[in-house]
């Protein structure tokens, strides 16, 4: 194992959340890898990032991205936060398994945290080892450079490593360590963690700063901190559609997975839906089904209004107007989420213009599939290739072929009042109805080849499919395909 600091990486580091709100976080380096190995780096990534490898070989990068060599103005860092995990508040979460190693500003210019996930204890591991197998963090790399390439908010996976050493759960697994990226690791916890503790000063620095890094057209507003609840508000109603027009169901939407900058973060029980059921859920812990498809916009509601509380004191002196001011806030949620919703449905069925019976047809399709247990993703593709006159491949998706008939006919009729041409149509569609999406049964195939037999070739050849999601690809039929019929009831697991 190698130590100390390494010149063949170049990352400048400008670590604005350490240096400007002490008391939210604990510095703290990862542990050392007894015998780092690079999985994949994503070099696109890296160099949007302005991060310079030129001369470093894929040993240099392993040690840097294990956290056993540290790198110039890094000054790692976990962070604190609380949250409701399932309904249940709990006062102090943090990072358990990650660390902060700073900021970067990237090609835009836009600040980017640069993050070790899975690199050991922390003061907030409680009673885990802080560590994370390698199965999760693959799926962590896939899920999320997938979510980018659907254009759906994300964090993102710069690097993956394995430890050289064995962490058990429930039975001998790989460590290993993912670094992602992200806007920032805000969260609605990190506020609630600093309201809880009833430190007003605190709490406005972490608003101040929250204004600065993500909503800075806040401070022009006669209520800065009133419309940074209605910013963060118009972030997570966009991110929900788009998981839902997708078919993405997070999985664990606690308050401490839903970021202030709008990203989607975490993914543990994270998994697509094949058919379309609006009840659809995969995690294991989650038997209630709190976090279900359906409901995915109601819990961000719910999340958001906790985030409402702690803001409470800032938007107004006067309690009565605060809570009214935030409350009325709050009830437009919805129907934002709605509106967007509905425009992202019209553009999958190339629709442009707006009618008021267009809700009623959408919800007549979403029942035909939900009834006929139909491929959700497949679907919408197909409907590029109707508009050309070609309705085989639809057809073949439905058991009961005359309730698409009769759907398809008020379809076509409602495309007639909204001036396109076909060509123009076909590719809106194509634009905004993937051919690919992270199919569970291909990540677990791929994460199986990975742990089982130290192949990484499943992995890599998923990858690269998903990165370019709206156009089919040569001899890539298997991955837009549903899962096999013995493939059976999915679950995922936490433990990233």
């Amino acid at each position: 194992m190698q130590e100390g600091r390494d010149n063949s990486i170049h990352i400048e580091f400008d670590n604005s959340y350490e240096k400007e709100l002490d008391g939210f976080y604990y510095h703290q380096k990862a542990e050392p890898a007894p015998s780092p190995s690079l999985i994949k780096f994503n070099h696109s990534l890296a160099q949007s990032l302005n991060i310079d490898i030129q001369s470093a070989d894929d040993e240099q990068l392993a040690q840097v991205f294990s956290g056993n060599q540290s790198i110039a103005g890094s000054n790692p860092i976990a962070q604190v936060y609380a949250g409701h995990q399932f309904g249940h508040y709990n006062p102090q979460l943090g990072d358990g398994r990650a660390v902060l190693l700073g900021e970067v500003l990237d090609e835009h210019q836009q600040r980017k945290d640069i993050q070790l996930k899975g690199s050991g204890k922390t003061p907030f591991s409680r009673s885990g080892d802080g560590k994370a197998a390698l199965g999760p963090v693959l799926r962590e790399y896939l899920v999320s450079e997938a979510m980018h390439s659907l254009n759906i908010p994300t964090t993102r996976a710069l690097a993956a490593v394995t430890t050289g050493e064995q962490i058990w759960r429930n039975k001998p697994a790989i460590g290993a360590i993912v670094t992602r990226v992200a806007a920032s690791h805000i969260r609605v916890g990190t506020f609630q963690y600093i309201a809880a503790n009833e430190e007003l000063d605190k709490l406005k620095q972490l608003a101040d700063y929250t204004i600065n890094r993500h909503y800075p057209e806040a401070k022009t507003s006669d209520n800065p901190y009133l419309q940074l609840l209605k910013s963060i508000c118009q972030r997570q109603a966009e991110l929900v559609s788009k998981w839902q027009l997708v078919g993405f169901i997070h999985g664990v939407m606690n308050t401490d997975n839903t970021t202030i900058s709008g990203e989607t973060i975490d993914y543990g029980p994270c998994a697509f839906m094949d058919h379309y059921d609006p009840n659809t859920l995969f995690s294991s812990i989650d038997a209630e089904g709190r976090y279900a498809y359906r409901n995915q916009p109601h819990i961000a509601q719910w999340n958001l209004a906790r985030l409402a509380e702690t803001l409470l004191p800032l938007i107004s002196d006067n309690e009565e107007e605060s809570v009214e001011l935030a409350t009325n806030t709050l009830h437009e949620f919805l129907a934002l989420y709605q509106g967007l919703w509905l425009d992202g449905m019209r553009t999958k069925l190339g629709i442009t213009n707006q009618e008021d019976g267009d809700y009623e047809l959408i919800q007549d399709l979403l029942s035909i599939l939900k009834e006929q247990k139909v491929d959700f993703t497949n679907l919408f593709r197909s409907l590029g290739y109707v508009v050309t006159g070609d309705s085989s491949n639809t057809t073949s998706l439905f058991s009961v072929v005359e309730h698409w008939d009769e759907w398809k006919v008020k379809w076509l009729a409602r495309l007639e009042r909204n001036e396109m041409t076909s060509s123009e149509r076909v590719t809106l569609m194509n634009a905004h109805n993937p051919a690919y999406i992270p199919r569970n049964h291909k990540v677990e195939e791929a994460l199986s080849a990975a742990e089982q037999d130290g192949n990484y070739q499943p992995f890599e050849r998923l990858l690269s499919v998903l990165m370019n999601p709206f156009e089919e690809q040569d001899n890539c039929e298997e991955y837009a395909q549903p899962a096999p019929s013995d493939f059976g009831p999915y679950r995922t697991f936490c433990g990233t």
